[in-house]
């Protein structure tokens, strides 16, 4: 695994994840979140394409981000794309929990930093309405996820915390024929 793109809705731990990949691959991370919201507010659409085009095209990397919108820059250009698909409940605790931890101070981010109650769970941009929004796109993720499969990129969709877990452990152990153990339970219908 070289070229490694996450995607999947907010709180599923994409950041966690590709933070832990990075550390035991040696291999570089970006949050495309960080790309995208600069100090001056986000970048136009062809600066931040451009931007994450620069990333992909280096020998190794870890991409994370919920953009479907840059997967030709991306998706196409990873040797394994990874898709945390939980179930919107759980997706739902863990914005709630996290967005208490983040108000009552625990958590120190640039998020944090920048939240209300009112952001946090009823403004129209708040991270559970984007989790309950975004859910309907699951069918155009699905379609844009096997055209990529299409193209050699290797597909993992991971739809609980305890399958990240399994695919770990079982990644972890080394390749077994040039794949992964993991990535050959993974791949193939189970995705679709």
């Amino acid at each position: 695994m070289q070229k490694i793109a996450l995607f999947g809705p907010p709180a599923t731990g994409k950041t966690t994840l590709a933070r832990r990949l990075a550390a035991e691959l040696g291999h570089p991370h970006t949050d495309l979140d960080h790309l995208l919201f600069t100090p001056d507010g986000p970048l136009p659409l062809d600066e931040f394409r451009r931007q994450a085009a620069e990333v992909t095209q280096q020998e190794h990397w870890i991409v994370e981000g919920n953009f479907s919108k840059l997967a030709d820059v991306v998706w196409h250009r990873a040797d394994v794309l990874i898709w945390l698909d939980f179930p919107l409940p759980l997706i739902l605790y863990r914005i709630v929990r996290r967005s208490l931890r983040q108000l009552a101070g625990r958590e120190d981010s640039a998020q944090a930093r920048r939240l209300t109650w009112s952001a946090a769970f009823f403004a129209r941009q708040s991270l559970l309405r984007t989790a309950i929004r975004k859910r309907a796109n699951r069918p155009r993720y699905a379609q844009q996820v096997a055209e990529t499969a299409a193209l050699g990129v290797e597909v993992v969709r991971l739809r609980s915390p305890r399958e990240v877990q399994h695919w770990r452990q079982r990644t972890a152990k080394g390749p077994a024929d040039g794949r992964s153990r993991a990535a050959r339970r993974i791949t193939g219908p189970y995705w679709l």
